[in-house]
């Protein structure tokens, strides 16, 4: 079976610090898989909210996820405290991906690699639109 890789960038614009919740454990007894996509998606709109935007709407548009990817490294357990590094990449008309690096906070230890694309959508005409100026200024480096 082929696997998937990830590529991590040489440097994060954020990260924020997020504890293993009960609800994020698994039957497995550490953290599920659904749940590392949730921790992305909290990570995402902290992120957002630093720079002065929402999901829902920026500068009138909203963010609609196209896809993800989840490369698991290691194990994760209930109370744990979770680094979730977070940048852009590949910025293109109508969105771009976010990639998350996700690392246990005391150890360093690497937990997962996530991606999310994401493309704006403007919900009253009920199609994907090009990228806000501003949006792009703000997570497009010289």
């Amino acid at each position: 079976m082929r696997r998937l890789r990830l590529e991590l960038p040489k440097h994060f614009e954020f990260s924020v610090d997020i504890p293993v919740r009960i609800g994020d454990i698994n039957y497995g007894g550490h953290l599920g898989n659904d749940s590392i996509l949730s921790l992305v998606n909290e990570a995402r709109v902290r992120f957002l909210n630093q720079n002065g935007f929402s999901e829902s709407n920026i500068d009138g548009l909203g963010l609609i996820m196209i896809d993800s990817v989840i490369i698991y490294k290691s194990e994760s357990f209930y109370g744990e405290i979770l680094r979730i590094e977070i940048t852009t990449d590949h910025m293109n008309k109508y969105g771009c991906d976010f990639i998350y690096r996700i690392t246990n906070k005391e150890t360093g230890k690497e937990i997962a690699r996530a991606k999310t694309g994401v493309a704006f959508f403007d919900y009253e005409k009920k199609r994907i639109v090009k990228i806000p100026e501003r949006f792009r200024a703000a997570f497009t480096s010289d």
